[in-house]
């Protein structure tokens, strides 16, 4: 789930999120930034309160919205209420079945664009290249690195074409991100000429489950459950319709070098 925005007003979505956790009992639940709408402390504890109540564990990134709204506290105090609650804003989360690797790709002197330095990059090649081998590598920031279907102003994270080549040379399979409230997915051989041998690499992201701006054409209300086994990753979207979650669609996408069939 991506762009809660707690805070901008009461919203439904956000407060639904407990039936649909329940439900799909995951392994883990990613929130890619914009927990909050201006960065404020009471705000960051009730996201926060909300995240911990759904019960499985957390990887939760930040996004421009969860930092300092105003200045100098912007500059001075950029991550200081999102790692009181979180520790860090670069968590990995590891297990027999996933490594998920956050990435900050906030940068306080803009407003909306994102941007990674090498150094971190780096940090999470070394971390995602431990993977065991069968374990889902995953990369989670919060500015997008594909186009939004409708028009958007937000432009992309910052050298879009070198954080994700390196992201995609370190092994990722599965990149998440938010940012831009409209739900797009693309598959790697989808954007890169296959020559053969090339690993599947999803890039996702996430509608917004927040709606600060309700009457916004081109921002969707929804979340993205995975589930995936040794062969294949599937991706189903859900947005709030009618005071309830509707699957909307499902997408399969191979793992590992060979495609999901031949002919």
């Amino acid at each position: 789930m991506s762009d809660l925005h707690v805070g901008a007003g009461k919203t439904t979505a956000e407060w639904a999120l407990g039936p649909i956790v329940k439900r799909f009992e995951p392994e883990l639940v990613i929130a890619s930034g914009d927990l909050s709408h201006r960065g404020r402390p009471e705000q960051h504890d009730t996201a926060a309160e909300l995240l911990r109540g759904l019960g499985p564990p957390l990887l939760c990134v930040p996004g421009n919205h969860d930092i300092p709204y105003t200045f100098p506290a912007r500059f001075t105090r950029t991550y200081e209420q999102f790692e009181r609650l979180w520790e860090t804003t670069e968590p990995v989360y590891r297990s027999e079945h996933i490594l998920a690797v956050g990435l900050n790709s906030v940068r306080p002197w803009r407003n909306q664009s994102g941007g990674l330095r090498d150094s971190q990059l780096a940090r999470a090649a070394q971390e995602l290249r431990t993977s065991n081998g069968s374990q889902l590598r995953v990369a989670v920031l919060h500015h997008h690195l594909i186009g939004a279907p409708w028009r958007s102003r937000k432009k992309p994270v910052a050298r879009r074409n070198h954080v994700l080549a390196s992201l995609v040379d370190a092994g990722a399979e599965l990149i998440v991100a938010g940012h831009i409230h409209q739900s797009t997915i693309a598959e790697r051989r989808e954007f890169e000429i296959a020559t053969g041998g090339e690993r599947g690499v999803a890039v996702s992201v996430a509608p917004g489950l927040g709606q600060p701006r309700p009457h916004r054409r081109g921002e969707a209300r929804g979340l993205h459950v995975y589930e995936f086994d040794e062969r294949q990753l599937r991706i189903h979207t859900y947005t709030w319709r009618d005071g309830g979650w509707a699957l909307t669609a499902e997408r399969a996408f191979a793992r590992g070098t060979e495609p999901l069939s031949l002919g």
